[in-house]
């Protein structure tokens, strides 16, 4: 659609994102002392929101959020994760190959019929990916088609601002903050050879651009990959030891969980770390 038009909130969905559900995982916390010649990055000041833009907003899965709990972020299950239903998967033009996965937007229904009157400010978080249909044009049916930006939400979100029969409405969106409870979350996966790195509940800008990870003995700083969403990989044995993980987000803050996997830490095993962004 044109965006010709001036977006200002309030005022506020067509299907489209495929997922998997994998097993909840276990949440434990880990508390250990910041040793005290440790050189720890200081948040500057706080992530604040962007300007608003306009776009449009389908709705994919059940009115019950079911069939949008995983998929190309990494999240397992956004429930058990602490994103609960309150997500969308958004186009390729916004998901950039998984850097968008944890950040947070803000929606309002704008200029449609469909939109609820007065409804409350919504806030969700990019835990999918929309993929392109190149089969339908980008203005029928393809709606997450390059290059438009566009937020396929979960039912029960696109139900707070839209009505269902609606389909698709315009909406004038803007990043802001994630506001999240407790600390920042790590999941390693895979073997000793080849760890896959969880990353969720992140504050702040919630999406990552960095991560790092040291051992508490043989294993120096190590920069992690990122291998699909907000999981990153290392063939790094960090097996044995306690690990501390140092993160930037997208607007370059950053932030160090100090000691957040004890030494005899598991496989499949969540832990979080005391603080946040």
């Amino acid at each position: 659609m044109s965006g010709s038009w001036m977006a200002t909130p309030p005022a506020r969905g067509a299907r489209g994102a495929r997922l998997l559900v994998v097993p909840l995982l276990l949440v434990a916390a880990a508390a250990f002392a910041t040793p005290a010649n440790a050189v720890v990055h200081h948040s500057h000041g706080k992530f604040t929101g962007g300007p608003w833009k306009p776009a449009h907003a389908t709705f994919y899965g059940g009115r019950d959020g079911s069939g949008t709990t995983a998929g190309a972020c990494g999240y397992k299950d956004t429930r058990a994760e602490g994103y609960g239903v309150q997500t969308v998967a958004v186009s390729a033009v916004l998901f950039g190959d998984g850097a968008a996965c944890g950040g947070c937007y803000e929606l309002c229904c704008v200029d449609s019929p469909g939109c609820k009157k007065a409804p409350p400010p919504l806030v969700v978080t990019a835990t999918n990916l929309c993929p392109p249909n190149y089969q339908q044009p980008g203005d029928n049916g393809g709606w997450c088609n390059p290059p438009r930006e566009h937020f396929d939400l979960s039912m029960p979100a696109f139900l707070q601002i839209a009505e269902e029969k609606a389909g698709i409405v315009p909406v004038s969106y803007r990043r802001v903050a994630c506001v999240k409870q407790g600390g920042v979350r790590y999941t390693i996966t895979g073997n000793r050879y080849f760890n896959m790195v969880t990353v969720t509940n992140v504050g702040g800008a919630g999406d990552l651009a960095a991560v790092s990870v040291k051992g508490s003995k043989r294993v120096k700083w190590t920069e992690l990959k990122r291998n699909w969403g907000q999981v990153w990989q290392t063939g790094e044995d960090l097996t044995g030891e306690s690990l501390t993980f140092r993160l930037m987000t997208s607007d370059h803050r950053k932030a160090t969980s100090w000691h957040v996997l004890p030494t005899n830490w598991q496989f499949g095993v969540t832990y979080q770390a005391t603080k946040n962004f």
